[in-house]
């Protein structure tokens, strides 16, 4: 069975990217067959197409174009015999339901229909936590000054709760942001990799932490990926 990876972290700037592209390299590696899926390809994934349509179009997208487009996807993975997926900030799609403004509740349901779509798949989620101040901190550093009044502006105009006007409600937000995210991830038994202290973390550090083995930095998950082998 695939072994999907899906990459989280409690901020930009947290390097889940960076986690992502080493994983990717790593397990391919050991010869493994690898997808990876970057976080910008949602827009160019067939898979996804009407994803993408639906967004430019609308500005938002409906629940069943997404549970449709995921279900598209699954096929393409399977269908592909590929070992691992490797997906940087897609599943559970819980920061596109929380911008549109969709509930816990309703968020909780979308996810059991979800995780009854990946049945074909194996779910892991990785991630990277740590004060999501300092990563914020570390993507400005990175990016600019200007990339925080981007992200700022992005939230503030997506209406989330709690609002975002400036970097400390943006903070209050990706708090919010990290508990729904785990929260789903847990009630629906996906096997979850937390690394603490991410931000903390040097990209090697946190490579490792990822890879099976229980490093102190790391909670062991229920399941994880620690039995793929090459055929």
């Amino acid at each position: 069975m695939t072994v999907l990876i899906t990459v989280w972290g409690a901020s930009p700037g947290v390097g889940k990217s960076t986690l992502c592209a080493g994983l990717s390299q790593r397990l391919t590696d050991t010869g493994l067959r690898v997808d990876h899926f970057r976080e910008e390809e949602i827009l160019t994934r067939a898979q996804f197409s009407a994803v993408a349509d639906e967004f430019k179009a609308t500005g938002r997208v409906a629940l069943e174009t997404l549970i449709a487009a995921t279900a598209e996807f699954v096929d393409a993975v399977v269908a592909s015999g590929d070992h691992v997926v490797i997906t940087d900030a897609l599943m559970p799609f819980v920061p596109t339901l929380l911008a549109m403004g969709h509930d816990e509740e309703t968020i909780d349901a979308f996810m059991t229909d979800l995780t009854e779509v990946l049945a074909r798949l194996r779910p892991v989620m990785v991630f990277l936590d740590g004060d999501a101040e300092s990563a914020l901190s570390r993507a400005v550093a990175r990016e600019g000054e200007q990339w925080l009044d981007w992200y700022i502006g992005k939230l503030a105009a997506y209406h989330v709760s709690p609002p975002v006007a400036d970097a400390a409600s943006a903070v209050k937000y990706l708090l919010r942001e990290r508990a729904v995210t785990l929260g789903a991830a847990r009630r629906k038994n996906w096997g979850l990799i937390m690394i603490e202290g991410a931000d903390e973390l040097s990209p090697g550090e946190v490579l490792r932490a990822a890879e099976p083995g229980p490093p102190p930095c790391r909670r062991r998950p229920s399941h994880d990926f620690s039995d793929l082998r090459p055929e």
